[in-house]
């Protein structure tokens, strides 16, 4: 009877100190340190992420906001820009200032868990921003593809990745949508094409802008390729060239529609092919001009301005 006891007792004490160890060991997840997450961003910067599930979340540019909110996120979206006007409930959103010119103090008194920026902010913004203790991840997105990797990029760093798989599923499938039926077009097929960014001085589109590759993936010949990124151009060479389809933006500042009144209206371009056959479209900067989750949509728009006969409305 005595070593029954004994053994109980020792079972019971073993035990005792088991819990004991146990409950002493039963910290909560804040408690245990977070290995850093360490990620490269579209400026080709090493960024450390505190937390790769930010709860407040700031937008320096108005095509990161428009993915926050495509990405089910607009609730942690603590602040964006004076320009941040996409979806309509974004303008709920407390401002940090302009595009260009975010307000540092506003923002590090947010104390938000992840600042999203642009190569704008590259040389004096971001820096100031880090060496207030902020992260700050950039994305530079000059491509359609640049765009889709900034999607998944921007998925990952807010613990989205599936949501922005999906989003970027859905616009792969749409592009390829319009590059199955361009892919096939002759050279003879491709309407020659100018997009107007700017009336005074008269600008264009030119190459490595995805203005220009907005023409090319629709299937047309972007007549201001020859110029670098966005260039004045002159009249007479638009003449001369005599695009069959012309683009302008509309929706810009208080320029409004002054670029589309212009290539609709200016008399020394009555004898191109674009006025003669009335193919004068405009198209809302914010889409086009974004490079951001409605890239698509200005794909489709140029698809059907420059092929009507394949892409019906």
């Amino acid at each position: 009877m005595k070593s029954i006891i004994i053994k109980l007792s020792v079972i019971f004490l073993a035990t005792a100190l088991f819990t004991g160890l146990t409950a002493s060991c039963a910290v909560t997840s804040e408690d245990v340190p977070q290995t850093p997450v360490l990620i490269t961003d579209q400026l080709g910067r090493t960024v450390t992420l505190k937390t790769t599930h930010p709860e407040r979340i700031i937008s320096l540019a108005p095509s990161h906001t428009e993915t926050i909110y495509a990405l089910g996120l607009g609730d942690r979206l603590a602040a964006i820009t004076d320009y941040c006007n996409y979806p309509p409930e974004a303008a709920d959103k407390p401002s940090i200032g302009g595009f260009s010119t975010p307000n540092i103090e506003e923002i590090v008194a947010m104390d938000p868990d992840l600042v999203l920026a642009t190569k704008m902010h590259e040389s004096e913004i971001i820096p100031q921003l880090e060496a207030k203790g902020l992260t700050v991840v950039a994305v530079n997105p000059t491509t359609i593809d640049d765009v889709i990797a900034s999607l998944t990029l921007i998925g990952k760093v807010t613990g989205s990745g599936e949501e922005a798989a999906n989003l970027v599923a859905d616009i792969e499938e749409r592009v390829k949508a319009v590059t199955d039926k361009t892919g096939t077009l002759t050279d003879d097929e491709k309407p020659h094409v100018l997009y107007i960014v700017w009336h005074d001085p008269l600008m264009a589109a030119g190459s490595g802008t995805l203005h220009d590759e907005l023409i090319r993936t629709a299937g047309g010949v972007n007549i201001a390729s020859e110029l670098e990124s966005y260039a004045t151009i002159g009249l007479e060479v638009v003449i001369a060239d005599n695009p069959q389809v012309m683009i302008a933006g509309v929706g810009m500042g208080t320029g409004e529609d002054l670029p589309l009144q212009f290539i609709t209206k200016e008399e020394r371009l009555g004898s191109t092919d674009a006025r003669i056959n009335n193919r004068i479209y405009g198209i809302n900067v914010d889409i086009v001009g974004r490079p951001g989750p409605r890239i698509v949509e200005a794909l489709e728009q140029f698809a059907l301005f420059l092929h009507p006969e394949i892409f019906k409305e």
